[in-house]
C-alpha cells in the first residue's frame, strides 16, 4: 500500500501525527532561550607571566620569546600574537574555529610544562586563560553616591556584588571607581630627623601595637578561661597616641612626627555617571550561560537590592545586553508573522479557494515548529540565524503542498472522486516533489558540515531548512492528500462577493498565460535571437555591475550604546584627565541622542583583573554612551548611532591635547563595528614607527576618521642611578636603598586596621608636600647598619628617561598594528582599497613587510568557505537532477537559470547601494537551489507531454502555459517572504537586510529570464537532438537495407 494511500485511508492517525509534532514544537518554543547569535566556541587560550622588575626588552627576550618557540609548534594553531610590557609577558593563541578548546588548553600546558625551566628564576609560572566573546560584560551598572560616597565600596562588596555574584549563571562581579579606604599616616621627614626616627620605625611600632594576641588558658577555682590581650585600633585617632620613641624620659607620640588621616587611597579610579561620582559595576557570565536568562534574574535581583541601599545611593542601567537581542528577536517575530500573511495572501489569490488555502497554509506551522524541536533537543538558541532562516523558509514551504493541491484540484474537476484523486494526484507528483527537494537539501545540508567561523555562523541554517523541508515534503506527500480528500469537492458553490472578486482576477492570471504562451511561440521561432541576445545582457550586466561590487564582512548592527577610550600624553596627572574628562562628559550630554553618560579615569586596582587587562592609567579616561533603542530614536526623529559617533569622532580629532582616540559601537563581537588592521613587521622601533604613523597619518588625510596606531608612546619616568662604590663604602646595598625610597613615596604598609570585618590598610609615607619634586627625592635619607643618614642624592643621581613601549609580536615577529575604522558610509572594501593604495604610495623600506588584516582577513576566510560550498552546491544540485530526469542534457539546460541569479544579485546589491557581505553570500547559496525548482517543474511537464506523443515545440508551448501560474505563486510566496527581511527598519535588521535583497532580486530576475531563456534553449537543443535521433535512424535504416 503506498504512502498516499495509507494516509488517506488512516486520516486520525495521519492528523494525530502532526498534531503531536505541532505540541513538541510549541513545548520547545516555551523552553527555548534567546541569543543574538549563536553560540561561538572559544578558540583563544592567553598565557600570562609575570617577572618582577623586567623591562619590557627584557620580558620580550626572556619570557615571550622563550614560550613562543615552544608553543608555535602546538597543533591547530592559526596565529601566535604576544605582547611584552614591563614586568609582564601576554601570549594570546587564536586556533582554527571548531577545534576542542579543552584538547588544545591540554596541549598548551604540556608544551609550558617542557619550557617552565627554562625560563628566568624570579619569573611566575605562566597561568592560562580560556578567552571568547562570551567573556565580555553582559551588563554595565552605575551606583552613584553623595554622603554615602566614602563608604561606597564596602555598600557596594555588602549589598550589591556579593547578591548578584548568587544569580544563577553570573560569572564574575566587578567593581571600580568607588574609593577605598585607606588609613594614612603622613609623616614629616624634617620631625623624624629631629628626633632620630625613621619611617620603618614607626611602620613597625604601629604594627607591633596593632594586634589581638590569645595568651592561652588560665584555670581559676573550678573554671578555666581563655586569656586575651586587645589591642588592635578602634579608631584612626586611637593611632594618634601611639608612642614611637622617646627623648631623655619624654615620650615622643605619633601626632608629634606624623598626620593620620582615615580617607582613601591616593591613587585610584573615579567613575561618574552623567556627573554624579560613584563606581562602575561590570557583570560577566558564566561561559555556558544564556545572556537573557541571567540579565532576567539579575534585574530580579536588583528590584531586592534597591530598598537596602541608603537613599543617596542611586542605582542605573548603563549597558543591558539583553535589550538588543530581546528587540531583534522581537522584530524578526513580527517579521515571520508579516511573511506569514503575505504568502496566505499570495495562495488564496492565486487558487480563489478558502479550503485549499488553509490546507496548504497550514504546512507552514506544522514545518517551523518540528525545527524547533531540533533547536530544543540539541540546545541551541531562538537567535538572529535561527529565526532568520524560519523566515526564509516560510516561502519555500508552500511549494510542494501546491503542487501536490493543484493535481488533485485538476483530478477533481476531471470527475475523480476527491478520495481516489488525492492519491493518484499525489502519486503523479511526488517523484517531481522528492527531487525538488533533494535539491534544496542539496543547498542546505552542505552548510551543516562546513567548520570555522562560516560553519559556527550557518549551521544552525543548514539544519533547520533541512528539517522543514523534509517535514513540509511529507506533509505536502501524506497530510494534504488526506484533508484534500475530506474537504475539496467537485464544483463548491461560490458567492457572488467570491464570484465577483476572483473572476477579474482568474481573467487577469488567463490573460497573462495566453499572453506568454503567444511570447513563448513567438521566442522558438526566433531561438537564437533570444539565446543570445539574453546570454549578452548576462555578460553586459556583468561587466557593468562587477565592478560596482563592494564588500563586507558583516553588517554593522545599530545597538544604541559607544564605548569611547581616549588617551592623553603619558605622564598626565589624574586631576587634568578628570578636569578634561568632565569637560567632555558635559558636551557629550548635549547631543540629544545620550541618555546616559558614563566615565572613569585613572589607574585601575591591581585586584580589579578586567578592568586591568584594559587600557588604564593617569592619563586615560574610558566612557560609555547610552543611546537608547533604534526604534526610539527613529520615532523621535534622532540620529543613528554611526551617526552620533562621527559626530564624536570629528570633535576629539580637532582636539590636540588627546593623543589618542578610540570610538566603538556596539559591545563588540560580530555585528560589531568593522576594522582593517595593517600590520607593519620589523625589528627596529623607528623604523617601524615610522611607518606605521605616515600608513595612519595618510589614512586620516583620505578621510578615515579613526585610525590607531597599535604601539604606545615611549613613557616618561625618573630612575633613581645608585653608585655601587658609594654604596658599599656607605655600608648599604641596591635592594636596601630601593627599599627606603619605595617606602618613602609609595609607602610602607607593616598592619591593617580592621572594622566590621573588613581589612584596611595602614599605610605610612612622607606627606604629600614632601613628594612632588627631585629635590625632594634626592633629600630622602637612608640610614645604614650604623644608623648613619645619607642623602640619596651623596648615593647617586635622579635623572629623567623614557622606557620603551609595550612591544608586540605576531607569528614569532615584531608588529606595529595600524587599524582603521570602517565609517557610516562606507564599508570593508572600500576602507581596503584605501590601505592598499597607501601601503602602495608609501616608501617602506626592504626590511619592513606589511600585512591587511583585521575582519578583512577574516571576511577573506569566509569567502573562501562559502565559495567553496557554492561550488559543491551547484555540483550537487546538478547530479539531483540528472538522477531525475535520468538524463544529462535536460539540467544542463535548467542550470542556465544560475548565471541570471547573479545578474539579479548584482541588480539588487548595486540599486540598494548594498555591499556582499556573508549574509548576502548565503542568499546567493539559497538561491541555487530555489531557481532551479522553476525550471525543474517546467522541463518536467515539457518531458511528459513529448512521452504523450506531442511534437517539441507544441509541448513546449503548452508547458509554458499551463506551468506559468505555479511557478509565478511559489516565486511570489518566496519573493514576497523575502520582502520584509529586505526592507526591514527595526531593531537587528541590519543583519539580514542584504539576505532578503539577494534572494528577492536574485529570484525575480532570474524567474523573468528563465522563463523566455529555458523553453527556447531547450526547445532548440531537444530539436537537434530530435534530428539526430532521426539521422541516426534512417542511417541505421538503409544500412539495413543494403544489407538485404
Amino acid at each position: 500500500m503506498s504512502l498516499q494511500r495509507t494516509a488517506v485511508n488512516n486520516p486520525v492517525t495521519t492528523a494525530l501525527v502532526f498534531v503531536a509534532i505541532a505540541i513538541f514544537g510549541i513545548f520547545s518554543l516555551m523552553n527555548l532561550s534567546i541569543n543574538q547569535l549563536p553560540d561561538m566556541e572559544t578558540n583563544f587560550i592567553m598565557v600570562m607571566t609575570s617577572y618582577p622588575g623586567a623591562s619590557a626588552a627584557d620580558i620580550e627576550t626572556n619570557i615571550s620569546k622563550t614560550l613562543e618557540n615552544t608553543l608555535n609548534a602546538v597543533p591547530d594553531l592559526k596565529h601566535l600574537s604576544s605582547t611584552s610590557r614591563e614586568n609582564t609577558s601576554v601570549l594570546s593563541l587564536e586556533f582554527e574555529s571548531g577545534i576542542d578548546i579543552e584538547t588544545a588548553t591540554n596541549n598548551v600546558r604540556d608544551k609550558i610544562d617542557v619550557v617552565r625551566n627554562y625560563l628566568p628564576d624570579g619569573a611566575t609560572n605562566p597561568v592560562l586563560f580560556k578567552f571568547n566573546a562570551e567573556d565580555m560584560p553582559i551588563m554595565l551598572l552605575s551606583v552613584t553616591a553623595e554622603e554615602s560616597l566614602p563608604a561606597l565600596d564596602k555598600i557596594i562588596e555588602d549589598r550589591i556584588t556579593t547578591p548578584l555574584a548568587r544569580v544563577s549563571g553570573v560569572g564574575t562581579v566587578g567593581a571600580n571607581g568607588a574609593p577605598k579606604r585607606e588609613i594614612q599616616v603622613y609623616v614629616d621627614p624634617n620631625k623624624l630627623e629631629a628626633y632620630n626616627l625613621t619611617l620603618e620605625s614607626i611602620s613597625n611600632t604601629l604594627a607591633t601595637e596593632n594586634r589581638n594576641v590569645p595568651a592561652g588558658y588560665i584555670d581559676i577555682g573550678s573554671n578555666s578561661y581563655s586569656l586575651r590581650i586587645q589591642k588592635e585600633f578602634t579608631s584612626a585617632k586611637e593611632m594618634e597616641d601611639v608612642i614611637v620613641g622617646s627623648r631623655g624620659t619624654a615620650p615622643i607620640y605619633l601626632r608629634d612626627v606624623a598626620t593620620v588621616i582615615d580617607g582613601s587611597e591616593e591613587r585610584i579610579q573615579e567613575s561618574f555617571s552623567n556627573g554624579r561620582q560613584g563606581a562602575t559595576i561590570m557583570i560577566q557570565k558564566q561561559t555556558d550561560a544564556n545572556a537573557v536568562n541571567v540579565i532576567k534574574g539579575i534585574k530580579k535581583q536588583l528590584k531586592q537590592i534597591e530598598p537596602t541601599l541608603p537613599s543617596d545611593v542611586k542605582l542605573s542601567i548603563i549597558v543591558d545586553g539583553s535589550t538588543s537581542i530581546q528587540n531583534t528577536i522581537n522584530n524578526l517575530r513580527d517579521t515571520i508573522f508579516i511573511t506569514f500573511i503575505l504568502v496566505m495572501l499570495v495562495v488564496f489569490v492565486f487558487l480563489g479557494r478558502w479550503r485549499a488555502t488553509f490546507i496548504i497554509v497550514l504546512a507552514i506551522p506544522i514545518s517551523l515548529l518540528a525545527s524547533l524541536i531540533y533547536l530544543f533537543a540539541t540546545g541551541n538558541t531562538l537567535n538572529i540565524i535561527s529565526m532568520s532562516s524560519l523566515t526564509i523558509a516560510i516561502g519555500m514551504v508552500v511549494d510542494d503542498a501546491i503542487v501536490v493541491l493543484e493535481n488533485i484540484t485538476t483530478h477533481i474537476e476531471r470527475g475523480s472522486k476527491p478520495k481516489e484523486a488525492a492519491v493518484h494526484a499525489t502519486q503523479e507528483v511526488q517523484l517531481s516533489v522528492i527531487a525538488s527537494t533533494l535539491t534544496m537539501l542539496a543547498v542546505f545540508l552542505p552548510l551543516t558540515m562546513i567548520k570555522g567561523t562560516t560553519g559556527v555562523m550557518f549551521k544552525q541554517l543548514g539544519w533547520i531548512v533541512s528539517i522543514i523541508m523534509i517535514v513540509s515534503t511529507t506533509g505536502a506527500l501524506t497530510l494534504v492528500p488526506m484533508m484534500c480528500s475530506k474537504m475539496l469537492v467537485m464544483n463548491p458553490h461560490q458567492s457572488k462577493f467570491h464570484k465577483a472578486l476572483f473572476r477579474p482576477i482568474n481573467k487577469g492570471l488567463d490573460a497573462i498565460s495566453n499572453g506568454y504562451a503567444r511570447l513563448i511561440n513567438w521566442c522558438l521561432g526566433h531561438r537564437k535571437v533570444i539565446v543570445f541576445s539574453i546570454l549578452a545582457a548576462f555578460v553586459l550586466s556583468i561587466v557593468f555591475l562587477a565592478p560596482t561590487l563592494k564588500t563586507e564582512m558583516m553588517p554593522t548592527m545599530d545597538e544604541g550604546r559607544l564605548s569611547i577610550n581616549i588617551e592623553l600624553p603619558t605622564g598626565t596627572g589624574q586631576d587634568v584627565t578628570g578636569a578634561i574628562a568632565k569637560s567632555l562628559a558635559e558636551d557629550f550630554m548635549q547631543i540629544p541622542e545620550v541618555k546616559i553618560c558614563n566615565y572613569s579615569f585613572g589607574q585601575a586596582d591591581s585586584d580589579n583583573a578586567f578592568a586591568s587587562m584594559r587600557s588604564n592609567g593617569t592619563h586615560i579616561m574610558s566612557f560609555n554612551l547610552r543611546l537608547g533603542t533604534k526604534t526610539e530614536r527613529r520615532k523621535a526623529g534622532l540620529r543613528m548611532t554611526s551617526e552620533v559617533a562621527d559626530e564624536i569622532r570629528t570633535k576629539l580629532n580637532a582636539m590636540p591635547e588627546i593623543k589618542k582616540a578610540n570610538v566603538s559601537q556596539g559591545m563588540g563581537g560580530m555585528g560589531g563595528m568593522s576594522t582593517v588592521q595593517v600590520e607593519v613587521y620589523g625589528y627596529d622601533f623607528t623604523t617601524t614607527d615610522n611607518v606605521a604613523n605616515e600608513i595612519a597619518q595618510k589614512l586620516r588625510d583620505r578621510g578615515i576618521l579613526q585610525v590607531i596606531v597599535g604601539r604606545d608612546e615611549y613613557t616618561p619616568e625618573y630612575q633613581v642611578d645608585f653608585d655601587r662604590e658609594k654604596l658599599a663604602l656607605n655600608g648599604l646595598n641596591s635592594t636596601t636603598a630601593a627599599t627606603y625610597v619605595k617606602n618613602r613615596i609609595n609607602g610602607s604598609v607593616g598592619s591593617y586596621y580592621r572594622e566590621d570585618g573588613e581589612e584596611y590598610d595602614i599605610r605610612v609615607r612622607y606627606a604629600p608636600e614632601f613628594r612632588k619634586s627631585v629635590e625632594d627625592i634626592e633629600d630622602i635619607k637612608i640610614y645604614n647598619s650604623y644608623g648613619q643618614a645619607v642623602r640619596v642624592g651623596d648615593l647617586g643621581e635622579v635623572v629623567e628617561s623614557l622606557t620603551p613601549p609595550q612591544i608586540q609580536r605576531k607569528d614569532r615577529e615584531r608588529m606595529v598594528s595600524v587599524t582603521a575604522v570602517v565609517g557610516k558610509g562606507q564599508v570593508l572594501s572600500d576602507v581596503v582599497k584605501m590601505c592598499e593604495e597607501v601601503i602602495d604610495d608609501t616608501d617602506i623600506p626592504a626590511e619592513i613587510m606589511t600585512k591587511i588584516a583585521g575582519d578583512y582577513e577574516t571576511q577573506q576566510e569566509m569567502f573562501s568557505d562559502l565559495l567553496t560550498l557554492l561550488i559543491l552546491i551547484i555540483i550537487l544540485v546538478y547530479i539531483v537532477m540528472a538522477s531525475q530526469f535520468e538524463n544529462l542534457m535536460k539540467p544542463f539546460v535548467i542550470m542556465f537559470s544560475v548565471p541570471f541569479t547573479f545578474t539579479g544579485v548584482l541588480l539588487g546589491l548595486w540599486a540598494t547601494n548594498t555591499a556582499l557581505g556573508a549574509m548576502a553570500f548565503v542568499g546567493v547559496l539559497i538561491l541555487m537551489g530555489i531557481v532551479v525548482k522553476n525550471g525543474i517543474v517546467l522541463i518536467d511537464y515539457i518531458t511528459l507531454l513529448e512521452e504523450r506523443g506531442v511534437e517539441v515545440k507544441e509541448a513546449t508551448v503548452r508547458a509554458a502555459r499551463s506551468r506559468l501560474r505555479p511557478i509565478l505563486m511559489t516565486t511570489l510566496t518566496t519573493v514576497l517572504g523575502m520582502i520584509p527581511l529586505a526592507i526591514g527598519r527595526g531593531e537587528g535588521a541590519e543583519m539580514w537586510n542584504s539576505l532578503g535583497i539577494t534572494v528577492a532580486w536574485g529570484l525575480t530576475v532570474s524567474t523573468l529570464i528563465t522563463l523566455l531563456l529555458i523553453p527556447a534553449l531547450y526547445c532548440s537543443l531537444e530539436t537537434r537532438a530530435v534530428r539526430r535521433k532521426r539521422r541516426k535512424a534512417e542511417e541505421a535504416l538503409t544500412k539495413t537495407e543494403n544489407i538485404r
